[in-house]
């Protein structure tokens, strides 16, 4: 399990006038524009211009829609016959942490989300899952038991397994949303296998989070950003 909860509700009203494709999985979207992803440093600025563009359709951060972007370029290149797009990461960020603006949070240039977004204490209480301290209190700040961390909302188990560096710093950094994006493409692609077919999309999303609503939630942003709409 990655995320025990959703951290935000969802939004009323998605893409009014706008026609959502149906099925799965959701569509890919803009295509992404030829990138270094071995370039030092930072190289999901390579997306910038694109980014940008997307980011006027969607209302999705600059910065955001280029960690998105790189996580699905690299992807595309480790493994190839997953497919997974950056649509569906979008999905997913935008359910679990409106983008990594939640509360009062902003994602700032570096990809550093600030302030960091923790969840729920997952203590058993009605409708949330029961999970035992398993990182010391050293990535969620709680020693009795496990909350989900960052833009992505992994749970520390799930990110000590899975987490990767997307920005060349050295660091593996859940609140990063650079990283947070390419260690939720690499789980998903693990998971699902063939992302580009209904069943492997399905089993990706569903060993992320095990809900049917969460799933559907998730198909319905990704669908809205594949034909250039906002959530409204």
């Amino acid at each position: 399990m990655v995320t025990s909860t959703i951290v935000t509700a969802g939004c009323a009203g998605f893409g009014d006038g706008i026609d959502v494709p149906e099925g799965i999985p959701p569509g890919p979207g803009a295509p992404l524009p030829p990138i270094d992803i071995d370039a030092p440093g930072r190289s999901a600025t390579q997306l910038s211009a694109w980014a940008t563009e997307q980011s006027d359709a969607h209302d999705i951060p600059v910065i955001a829609l280029e960690a998105y972007g790189y996580a699905a370029a690299v992807l595309a290149r480790s493994a190839p016959d997953c497919g997974i797009a950056w649509t569906t990461l979008a999905g997913i960020a935008s359910v679990e942490s409106k983008h990594g603006m939640h509360g009062r949070s902003t994602v700032l240039p570096d990809g550093r989300v600030d302030p960091p977004i923790r969840g729920a204490a997952l203590d058993g209480s009605p409708g949330i899952a029961e999970i035992d301290d398993s990182d010391g209190g050293t990535l969620d700040g709680d020693t009795e038991h496990d909350r989900a961390i960052g833009p992505f909302q992994f749970i520390p188990e799930t990110w000590r397994v899975w987490a990767a560096d997307a920005n060349g710093d050295g660091v593996l950094d859940p609140d990063n949303i650079d990283d947070a994006a390419l260690t939720a493409a690499r789980y998903l692609c693990a998971r699902g296998g063939n992302l580009r077919t209904a069943e492997g999309w399905q089993n990706a999303l569903m060993a992320y989070n095990q809900s049917g609503s969460y799933l559907r939630e998730v198909r319905h942003r990704a669908a809205l950003y594949s034909v250039g709409a906002e959530l409204s």
